[in-house]
Parts: structure tokens; C-alpha cells; sequence
């Protein structure tokens, strides 16, 4: 099972695997926003969404008015751990889900624990500010999804290991796709959001108390049920051993 990205993540990933490819080089055009919109069969805000985070990234400068020098055009292309960042962002749309699972078990695993180890110079104030905000119950699932996505990441990157850190980031639309793809099918979606932040919070207990083992379990725990309870097909691989840095 899985679920449609959405659409500006997929005008991203058009434009990514472009750079990433060799079809696009500094200087070159993008399609006029319009274009873009009618080939991908999107918005044209999603096209608009692409190109602000492509900006941001530094590598498209937007001009605007008309002529030669007008509308988006490449700047930079992604070098160094940047390009294979994004080598993983357009792969990840395809992997096997059950591999997304188990790579995020060994790596989430493997933060959890090390954030516990050395839980008194650990900020989680970011992460405790993330699951305040998923305790809003009017949030539609969409949005809870994404500010979950959000508070796992920020775990890996408390981690202060930046390959983790990274990995996480790169993988994080397939993540959100087939964690969108099993809350779709969800008879009591209420029921499952409740236990989704009881046990975030429970995870943060137990980094914030020290205990690397019940950290690394209920994070386990946490990851497998969800992909268990959702009913998505093919077996986990479970990690042979628990890598630690």
C-alpha cells in the first residue's frame, strides 16, 4: 500500500531527479510555472512550493517580470552530501516500504538509545514542543502526520550525527507516504492518534530518564506496531544487532 505524495513533493522530486541526473545545469530554465503545472498535472502553487524550497536549498534563483532573464533558473547543482541527500530523497519514493520500516528501526533504534545515554546534555525541548502540538485534536490526519514525521527527525537530529541525521531527512516523504497510506485505512483513527502520542511521550520519558534499553524498545515498539496494527503487507527484517555510535 501506499500514498500519493503530495503534489508539490512531486513537482520536487521531478525537478530533483533532473539535477540529480544530468538533464539540468546551472543556467538552464525551468519550464515557466504554468508549464510545469500542466506536464505533472499539478497546481501551479505546488510548482511555487517546489521552487521557494529549491531556493531556499540555494539551488534556483526566481526572477520575476518577463523577458530572457524572467522565472526560475538553475544556480547550483547539489554537491557533496547535499547531492546524495537528494539521490536518496528521489530513490526513497521507491523502496519496499518493509525496507523503510527496518532501516528506520535500526537507525531510530540506535538514536533513541544514544540520546538516552547521555540524556543530561540533551535538549528535547523541540521535540516536547512538537508533540505538545500533536496533542491538538482537531488536527486532521494530514497534519498530525506530518508534525509526527517532523518529531522524528528532530530526535536523529539531536542525535548530532549528521549521516543519521541525513538518512532520516532523505527518507522522510516514503515515511510519510506509507504512514499516510495506513491512517487512510484506519477504522479509529482517534483511538490511534491517542496511542501515537501516548507513546511518543512515553519514548521522551525514558531518554529524558536515562534509560537507553527502555528507549531503544519503546521506540521498537512504537515503529513495529504501527506497520503491524495497519495491516501493510510484507514481513519486517528486524536488525540482526543494535548499532550504537
Amino acid at each position: 500500500m501506499s500514498a500519493e505524495p503530495r503534489a508539490w513533493e512531486g513537482v520536487l522530486a521531478h525537478i530533483e531527479a533532473g539535477l540529480v541526473e544530468g538533464d539540468l545545469h546551472p543556467g538552464d530554465h525551468l519550464p515557466a510555472e504554468r508549464t510545469l503545472a500542466a506536464e505533472l498535472g499539478v497546481a501551479r502553487s505546488s510548482v511555487r512550493e517546489a521552487i521557494r524550497v529549491l531556493e531556499a536549498m540555494g539551488l534556483v534563483r526566481t526572477q520575476t517580470g518577463s523577458g530572457p532573464t524572467a522565472g526560475a533558473v538553475i544556480v547550483a547543482l547539489p554537491v557533496g552530501g547535499m547531492q546524495a541527500l537528494m539521490r536518496l530523497q528521489v530513490a526513497a519514493s521507491g523502496f519496499p516500504v518493509a525496507d523503510v520500516v527496518s532501516t528506520r528501526l535500526i537507525l531510530e533504534t540506535a538514536v533513541a538509545a544514544e540520546l538516552a545515554e547521555r540524556a543530561e546534555a540533551v535538549d528535547l525541548e523541540s521535540a516536547e514542543h512538537l508533540l505538545d502540538a500533536m496533542d491538538d485534536v482537531s488536527l486532521a490526519r494530514e497534519e498530525f502526520l506530518t508534525l509526527d514525521a517532523q518529531f522524528h527527525l528532530q530526535l536523529a537530529e539531536e542525535s548530532g550525527n549528521v549521516v543519521v541525521a541525513a538518512m532520516m531527512a532523505g527518507l522522510r516523504t516514503s515515511i510519510e507516504s506509507y504512514v499516510l497510506a495506513a491512517a487512510s485505512g484506519l477504522t479509529d483513527w482517534d483511538g490511534m492518534a491517542a496511542r501515537l502520542r501516548a507513546e511518543h511521550r512515553a519514548v521522551v520519558a525514558a531518554i529524558a530518564a536515562g534509560d537507553a534499553s527502555t528507549a531503544r524498545h519503546r521506540i521498537h515498539d512504537h515503529i513495529s506496531g504501527y506497520y503491524r496494527d495497519a495491516a501493510l503487507t510484507a514481513p519486517i527484517r528486524e536488525p540482526h544487532q543494535e548499532p550504537s555510535w
